[in-house]
């Protein structure tokens, strides 16, 4: 339950783009690939962890909580045993980390350490991200932008350059890659928006200052809106724009899904509704990510 195992879409699928990617550029590495998985998902149960003991200690957690269950605040685990899983998953994640380092060298190992630093200051530390409406960026960024292109990072770097490398060797970080990991970043993020449409009462009230919180309803069910037009626009530049084939707008077919979803972030607040809504947002991602990656994977650039 602490784990939160609806959420690991949001870890996989950066790195199902990434590996679509390296295969549409002739990088694919296996072992590298793996441990990149590996890695995404240990960091995101990390922060999970880290959300559901900081959250309680800090009074974020009610029992007016319209989301799911959280162990810390419900009283089903011991804090400090909550903290030290959080500990332990994020010292196995670094301890993976170590082979990472050695395939991409320095940008991976500074990479790791501000993704693992980032998951516990989302919800911890003397400024949590998470209270102060940096949040999203968070999750834009860490689940997005890093995610994908550290994936085909580690990746193209294990074929074209030497272990330990100090700099970004050229090839290994195209542009094409970070116009890939948009849409990852934005429907990530809309994953977090639902969550905080669903909470925006409650964290109001505990000092939880989500950008819902601060702006209203509307901005955040406009931000989930302005995310999926981001995500959809994006495969289109890639035929458009990119020259890639017509397979690059297989995640058009996610379409309906993600206008139904929408359509309940714009309507509702109460957590029955927002609930599936949270777990669609994350059978989207997982269903936008696949179709991206194989359209990219088995179309040649025309």
């Amino acid at each position: 339950m602490a784990a939160r195992p609806q959420t690991l879409p949001a870890a996989a699928a950066p790195v199902v783009v990434g590996v679509g990617l390296a295969f549409h550029d002739s990088v694919f590495a296996f072992w590298p690939a793996v441990a990149a998985l590996v890695g995404a998902a240990l960091i995101q149960i990390g922060t999970n962890f880290a959300n559901d003991y900081y959250d309680a200690m800090q009074g974020a957690d009610t029992e007016a909580r319209e989301g799911f269950t959280r162990v810390t605040a419900g009283g089903l685990i011991e804090p400090e045993e909550v903290k030290r899983a959080m500990y332990l998953t994020f010292a196995v994640a670094v301890l993976l980390g170590t082979y990472l380092v050695y395939v991409g060298g320095a940008p991976i190992l500074v990479v790791g350490l501000l993704s693992v630093a980032s998951g516990i200051a989302y919800t911890g530390g003397p400024y949590p991200l998470g209270y102060h409406g940096l949040g999203d960026l968070f999750v834009f960024v860490f689940f997005g932008l890093v995610a994908v292109a550290g994936t085909y990072y580690v990746q193209a770097v294990s074929i074209l350059a030497d272990p330990l490398t100090v700099g970004v060797p050229a090839g290994t970080v195209p542009l094409e890659v970070i116009v890939a990991s948009l849409p990852i970043a934005a429907i990530s993020t809309n994953i977090l928006v639902v969550n905080n449409v669903r909470d925006r009462e409650e964290d109001a009230t505990t000092g939880k200052r989500t950008l819902a919180v601060r702006y209203g309803y509307g901005f955040a069910r406009a931000e989930y809106v302005a995310m999926l037009v981001l995500a959809y626009a994006v495969p289109v530049y890639f035929w458009l724009a990119a020259n890639y084939a017509p397979t690059v707008l297989l995640p058009l077919l996610t379409l309906p899904l993600a206008a139904k979803v929408a359509r309940t972030v714009v309507t509702e607040t109460k957590g029955e509704k927002l609930n599936p809504a949270l777990e669609r947002t994350g059978k989207l991602l997982a269903a936008y990510a696949i179709s991206f990656a194989v359209g990219v994977a088995v179309g040649p650039v025309v």
